[in-house]
């Protein structure tokens, strides 16, 4: 997997966690021949429209917690409601049901990643995928979302970022960020625990949260230039963090 990700020409700057990010699902659908996907948390944004899906001969079931954002999905995917990192989560599924299960931007909210990652392995037939794309600790901007509370943290987010409003297309939701580093060492053992058998954690640095505040703006940039040379992994901004069953 980690040479699959380095000819798709993975680099640490965290512009390609998300350029790259649909290209990385894609290309690893193909190398593992993953057909039945579940994105998670997929409700309003799913990953793939559904002429792409039919394209690449997927078979996409997106998840959500809330019926509101699985409303707005396209009705062509089958819809999978319910908490995936709820102990009662296999009550509902069928296990070995997906081949890839990915999220992207979820695992934040997330209470109790251990559970999720577990729900996840029974979720997956063996040879299957998991992929969480995720903000990490300790990037100044995530940190202070953790905590400082909530109501304080949404007003913030809306002055910089204006298009973040609870009735727009990208709100803001509560963020515990459980298990979101970009150190393996904090990560790894949680996800061998679940039983996984392979693992690979890509780390990103930099973002674009202050890019609008003269002189912190710079200052930023040459602590995140300093930290990916250095490869600090506790001050990592984003994360890929792969799983095979």
């Amino acid at each position: 997997m980690a040479a699959l990700v380095r000819d798709l020409g993975y680099s640490p700057d965290w512009n390609w966690s998300w350029s790259a990010y649909k290209d990385t699902v894609t290309a690893i659908s193909a190398e593992y021949g993953l057909s039945r996907h579940l994105e998670v948390g997929g409700g309003r944004d799913p990953l793939f429209t559904p002429d792409e899906a039919r394209r690449l001969g997927l078979s996409v079931t997106l998840n959500d917690i809330s019926a509101a954002e699985l409303a707005l999905a396209p009705a062509a995917f089958a819809k999978l409601h319910c908490d995936v990192a709820s102990p009662d989560t296999m009550r509902v599924v069928t296990p070995g049901s997906y081949d890839f299960v990915y999220s992207r931007m979820v695992m934040e909210h997330v209470r109790d990643a251990r559970q999720l990652w577990r729900n996840q392995y029974e979720m997956l037939a063996p040879g299957g995928v998991a992929l969480a794309f995720v903000p990490t600790l300790h990037a100044p901007p995530f940190w202070l979302n953790r905590m400082v509370p909530e109501a304080v943290s949404s007003a913030i987010v809306s002055r910089l970022f204006p298009d973040r409003h609870q009735a727009g297309d990208n709100p803001k939701f509560p963020a515990f960020y459980d298990h979101c580093f970009g150190d393996p060492n904090k990560v790894v053992p949680m996800l061998e625990q679940a039983g996984f058998r392979e693992t690979l954690l890509l780390p990103f640095w930099g973002y674009s949260y202050f890019w609008k505040i003269p002189v912190l703006k710079q200052l930023d940039a040459a602590f995140t230039r300093l930290a990916r040379a250095r490869d600090w992994r506790l001050v990592t901004s984003f994360a890929y963090i792969l799983a095979v069953k």
